[in-house]
């Protein structure tokens, strides 16, 4: 009977019970992605891919290559940025650069909805990579803004500032002001990582995290409850500013005072 029991409850078994656990959930895992893969890939359709393969070859590859493999010195490959990449740097207007410079200067794009999908497109049929975010993914409405704030305040406000107002960084780049860029461009900014910003994605800040974090920026265009927002820099920059105010006063007063009496 001990025999039988030895054999049974070998010492072994808890590792081969968690190695088939793990390989369990890997499975899922793989199979959740891979249907993922196919929804968004059954939203476009080989039509838009073959317009956007040319209008990239007429408007990008002579930076990116024909076949987006990029050229050393001049610009990146663009084989694997996915979808959501071609999104933000063409709706942004960033792409096509009109100058080499530091950074890309976001602008007025130049194509439409329906082009920059169609580019995407052709993008993402290049190789896998993030996918445009769903309205309810970038919806303000659904997100903590509460949450929000200690998210972009440990992770963003070095660079944009405490409610993102943008920032001076080295080297001639900057953090741009986040205000009137819109829920959909921040999502992608933060899950694809733009020129100096780091990738977030959602082992970093989950797909909650990031529509909280666009609640707060969003929260930020109701105005100051307490009148002008001197750039709303919050009440450091207020309280120096009436102290400033105060002072001048006193000066004022006291020179007119002065030019009084004498």
């Amino acid at each position: 009977m001990h025999s039988l029991a030895r054999h049974r409850y070998h010492r072994a078994a808890p590792v081969v019970l968690v190695l088939l656990l793990l390989g369990l959930i890997a499975g899922i895992a793989a199979a959740v992605s891979t249907a993922s893969s196919a929804n968004a890939a059954t939203t476009t359709s080989a039509d838009d891919v073959s317009e956007g393969q040319k209008l990239f070859a007429a408007n990008c590859a002579s930076c990116h290559g024909l076949g987006a493999e990029g050229q050393d010195g001049v610009a990146p490959s663009l084989i694997g940025v996915g979808a959501a990449a071609v999104d933000f740097q063409v709706g942004t207007g960033r792409m096509p650069m009109q100058a080499s410079g530091p950074q890309a200067i976001a602008k007025r794009t130049q194509f439409s909805q329906a082009e920059i999908s169609q580019l995407a497109a052709f993008v993402a049929s290049l190789g896998a990579g993030p996918a445009i975010p769903t309205a309810e993914q970038v919806d303000p409405a659904l997100g903590d803004a509460a949450n929000g704030m200690q998210l972009f305040r440990t992770n963003c406000a070095m660079c944009h500032g405490s409610v993102g107002g943008g920032g001076a960084l080295s080297q001639g780049k900057f953090a741009p002001n986040l205000w009137e860029t819109t829920p959909t461009h921040i999502y992608e900014a933060m899950l694809t990582g733009p020129q100096s910003m780091p990738v977030f994605n959602d082992a970093n800040i989950t797909s909650e995290g990031k529509r909280d974090i666009i609640s707060y920026l969003k929260a930020q265009d109701e105005g100051s409850p307490g009148g002008l927002r001197l750039g709303t820099i919050g009440p450091v920059a207020e309280g120096l500013w009436g102290w400033f105010l105060v002072l001048g006063l006193v000066v004022a007063s006291t020179v007119w005072i002065g030019a009084r009496s004498s």
